[in-house]
């Protein structure tokens, strides 16, 4: 991500931010203590942004000639989706994989359980990881973070998905997001499962990772455009603690894979300092 210039705080930029949207420039807008700073995503941009900045300042109409902006805003609304393809997937999938669970109940469970689930006797038996990577099933290493039981399970874990997954696509590109996916998500499924727990799922393992990554981004490398917001921080922190004590239980949220939080959040942070001490990046 690139800085490009420092606006005036009270400077209204939606006229210029749907021209850039229009021209299909990728760009951010980040709040700073001295005004509104513009990013960009590719440098190979930078001169035709200039000139829309420049046409945006004088008055002039930004809008691209021949209707073409009429033409695409139809499918305006899937732009976020297409810079954001990693954490669209991922997100699709979580959708996908709850309205399967809803239409076929324990099959789509069993099979994405971390380690191999079966009926004897009607009761479930479990086998082990070991058994399960022996006969192929590596899938589940990480198909559990795709398991959400419940509306508000998967709402909240889809909102931190989206909220912290388009950001690092943005700046850092769709590999770094895939990365950090893969890596979090196996580690904070091993890391429960350590604990001798088997039927556990969710998105929020990964969560906490981006957040942990983003965080740390922000803190070491405050140009990189990365933001994170103080109180979501904490609050968030504080979520994971609180999911950790007997107080949660008694009101209805013992049943947390606190052991995946903390995993994922570990991978997060580990990431971020590793990426923000090996690279520099241009303003």
């Amino acid at each position: 991500m690139y800085r490009v210039i420092l606006l005036p705080r009270d400077a209204d930029l939606r006229e210029l931010r749907q021209a850039l949207w229009a021209h299909r420039i990728g760009h951010r807008i980040t709040e700073e203590d001295d005004g509104q700073v513009l990013w960009l995503v590719d440098p190979s941009q930078l001169e035709a942004l200039r000139g829309l900045l420049e046409q945006w300042q004088r008055g002039e109409p930004l809008m691209p000639a021949g209707g073409k902006a009429n033409r695409g805003s139809g499918s305006q609304w899937l732009t976020p989706f297409r810079r954001a393809p990693v954490t669209s997937l991922a997100l699709g999938l979580c959708l996908l994989v709850f309205a399967a669970t809803w239409l076929f109940g324990d099959l789509v469970i069993a099979a994405l359980t971390i380690v191999p689930v079966g009926i004897v006797n009607g009761q479930p038996v479990t086998g082990s990881l070991a058994e399960g990577l022996a006969s192929g099933q590596v899938w589940r290493l990480l198909s559990p973070i795709f398991l959400h039981f419940g509306w508000m399970h998967l709402i909240f874990n889809m909102l931190w998905l989206w909220f912290f997954g388009r950001q690092i696509e943005a700046i850092h590109g769709g590999r770094r997001m895939l990365t950090l996916l893969l890596l979090s998500g196996i580690g904070g499924n091993l890391a429960q499962y350590a604990t001798g727990t088997v039927l556990f799922g969710g998105m929020s393992g990964v969560d906490f990772a981006l957040l942990g990554y983003v965080w740390l981004m922000s803190r070491r490398r405050p140009g990189s455009g990365f933001f994170v917001p103080q109180m979501l921080v904490v609050f968030m922190l504080a979520w994971m603690v609180f999911t950790m004590t007997d107080v949660a239980a008694l009101v209805g949220f013992g049943n947390v894979a606190n052991e995946a939080h903390l995993g994922g959040l570990v991978v997060g942070l580990v990431l971020g300092w590793y990426h923000s001490r090996q690279k520099r990046y241009r303003r």
